[in-house]
């Protein structure tokens, strides 16, 4: 599902042809417009994350395709910002959901990680439909006002929301007493 962000040929232009979709393309953090920069930008994240500035991983499909990235920026005491996208052509498949499972276990549990934030457009209804499906995710716009107002200096153009450790845990925790439960009636 995740795995490193790698310099190979094949997969980066995969990466970038999904990325320049008009679809995507507007809700990329780091923009590349053309093939060559796209390599130049993945070298530099390569680097930024040898350096603990930031965790970036490509997701990949059940057959080992790149579908897309998801990274946390401006890593500083245990808290960095969530940014995903994924290719137009697996939208609306479950991708994002299991992506981010799968990256939050690593940051969380392997990487020290506390706090996830996650600045989202106001106009990206797709993305905020995504996040507040998550049960683990909380808006907080309130709730984190200094970093609200910070990443809405001059306009209101983000919300803000939070994914604590502790809440995704519980989440989990859940998840596997549910199972558990289940497991249990049917034996």
């Amino acid at each position: 599902m995740l795995k490193k962000r790698e310099l190979i040929g094949q997969e980066n232009h995969i990466l970038f042809e999904l990325m320049v979709h008009p679809e995507v393309f507007p809700f990329v953090r780091h923009k590349a417009y053309s093939h060559d920069e796209f390599l130049f930008l993945t070298k530099k994240t390569i680097e930024a994350e040898e350096q603990g500035k930031l965790i970036s991983r490509t997701i990949i499909d059940e057959w080992s395709n790149p579908i897309g990235t998801i990274n946390l920026y401006d890593i500083e005491n245990g808290a960095g910002f969530l940014g995903t996208w994924i290719g137009k052509a697996y939208h609306g498949k479950g991708y994002n959901k299991l992506a981010k499972e799968v990256f939050f276990n690593e940051v969380f549990y392997e990487l020290g990680i506390e706090t996830i934030f996650m600045r989202i457009r106001k106009e990206n209804i797709r993305s905020i439909k995504a996040a507040e499906k998550l049960p683990y995710t909380i808006k907080a716009n309130e709730s984190r006002k200094s970093i609200f107002e910070q990443i809405n200096a001059k306009n209101y153009i983000y919300d803000l929301y939070e994914i604590s450790k502790d809440l995704y845990s519980l989440y989990i925790m859940r998840q596997q007493s549910i199972q558990d439960e289940t497991q249990a009636l049917e034996a």
